[in-house]
């Protein structure tokens, strides 16, 4: 046999294998079955404010929890900005609606609630601010008692369900958004 390499079977022979893994990958999709989710920006929904908000106010933030992201309109709307999260780990902790930024504190203590002592009663009755506090560098608290928007130290969280109710970002996202977020920030979480 006279195996003869050309540039195009080289070329072809190199395309064919680096096209292999996603070939691999497509063929385990099924289509009749929800495609698996993606944990990263390119997954996040486009939000706008107005489809959320009559008027900026003070400004607003929208928590998506189903592309895991939270979108923020300073309050003439010139500062746009979106951050991956960690949301809620199920449907029931998950609380919906509308609310607004009534406190911030730096360095947040952490009492867990009793329904989450109830599901880990291993938890601590409460902690101060560190690097163990599940609250991570900052928190924002909603009207809602017990939700907030706050930092974690477990950067795994971000883009999972993994909370237990509330809205995680990285810590160096959320000292971002804690500076530029005044008290009466209108949220909605989707």
């Amino acid at each position: 046999m006279n195996h003869k390499f050309t540039r195009r079977s080289i070329l072809l022979g190199a395309a064919s294998t680096l096209a292999t893994p996603a070939l691999l990958s497509a063929q385990q999709y099924v289509p009749s079955q929800p495609a698996p989710s993606r944990r990263n920006s390119s997954s996040f929904v486009t939000q706008d404010w107005r489809d959320h908000f009559e008027r900026l106010g003070k400004g607003v933030i929208v928590a998506d929890t189903t592309s895991r992201a939270l979108h923020y309109w300073n309050a003439d709307g010139t500062d746009y900005r979106i951050y991956p999260t960690s949301v809620p780990m199920t449907d029931e902790l998950t609380k919906r609606g509308y609310t607004e930024i009534v406190r911030k504190k730096v360095g947040p203590t952490w009492t867990p609630t009793a329904n989450m002592l109830k599901r880990d009663p291993t938890l601590p009755k409460f902690m101060e601010a560190g690097a163990d506090n599940p609250l991570g560098t900052h928190a924002m608290y909603l009207a809602w008692p017990a939700y907030l928007i706050h930092g974690t130290h477990d950067t795994r969280k971000i883009g999972r369900r993994s909370s237990s109710g509330c809205i995680g970002l990285y810590n160096e996202k959320i000292a971002e958004l804690f500076e530029i977020t005044p008290i009466g920030t209108q949220v909605r979480v989707l």
